[in-house]
């Protein structure tokens, strides 16, 4: 049904893609175009997800080999604003980084999480309304058509047991999801967005009331082995935010906090994501 292919090729084969992508325009076509064009270069395909209560698509290997552990890279939160009073009428990321990163997932097979809504075409966004990527983001239903949609890649690949990654917000949605599942064996992210309540006082911004917190779900994720890649430039979600998070923690049992030098909130995690993951994994 799906398809597993060696996701290991050279730096110069990724730059062109990244290339060609970046000519890509930022309309909602070409937003589509460019997750596609990065996609079609390593042989995954899209995939779209029949799960409630929000539409969700996927993309994955044109062709899958079962494996006991499947890793499922989850999407930030997109273009959720045009402007600081103003949210998209489509979420779709202009770069999905997330995407970026799991195609080059090297040990064992992986898969991509977009998040509700997002890639969507006119007829499947019945049920979309802007507040599912504003205030309510990370919100119940969220995060259940997540668990569900994972639940169905999970069963696709025929894995026992899952890694979750998530990139800025879907680094909240994969702390959600994990703190509700038995079968995650580690829990990672990159530029996670784990305090919304600091984040959007950091920012001077409107609180996301509709929204889940998973600082606020720390005893539920005790047992769940973490790691957090933060930047040390990141302006948008701080460090500082990541070592609150985990400041809840028991010390026996509190997350990994890696903070990296000369990285901001995109800069450079894509382009050094096969050696930063690698030893996450050591």
């Amino acid at each position: 049904m799906l398809l597993a292919v060696s996701l290991r090729s050279s730096s110069t084969l990724l730059l062109s893609v990244l290339v060609l992508a970046a000519c890509i325009g930022q309309g909602l076509d070409d937003r589509r175009a460019r997750a596609a064009t990065l996609a079609a270069a390593r042989n995954w395909q899209l995939l779209r997800l029949d799960v409630s209560p929000l539409p969700l698509i996927a993309y994955v290997p044109t062709s899958i080999t079962a494996a006991e552990t499947l890793t499922v890279y989850m999407e930030g939160d997109g273009l959720a604003w045009l402007t600081r009073s103003h949210p998209s009428d489509d979420p779709t990321p202009r770069r999905p980084l997330a995407l970026e990163l799991a195609l080059q997932h090297a040990p064992g097979v992986a898969a991509y999480l977009g998040r509700p809504c997002q890639y969507l075409d006119a007829d499947e966004t019945e049920d979309c309304a802007p507040a599912y990527w504003t205030s309510h983001r990370f919100s119940p239903e969220v995060v259940e058509a997540s668990n569900r949609a994972i639940s169905a890649l999970k069963e696709g690949f025929g894995a026992t047991q899952l890694v979750l990654v998530g990139y800025s917000g879907g680094g909240a949605i994969a702390a959600l999801v994990a703190a509700r599942r038995q079968d995650v064996v580690q829990l990672v992210t990159v530029a996670g967005n784990l305090d919304h309540h600091l984040w959007t006082r950091h920012h001077g911004v409107l609180r996301l009331d509709g929204s889940l917190n998973p600082a606020l779900e720390w005893e539920r994720l005790r047992s769940v082995p973490q790691l957090h890649f933060v930047g040390a430039d990141d302006a948008n979600i701080p460090a500082w935010i990541a070592t609150h998070y985990a400041s809840a923690f028991p010390a026996s049992e509190r997350p990994e906090i890696r903070i990296v030098p000369g990285f901001n909130h995109v800069c450079c995690w894509a382009e050094r994501w096969p050696e930063l993951y690698e030893g996450a994994t050591r």
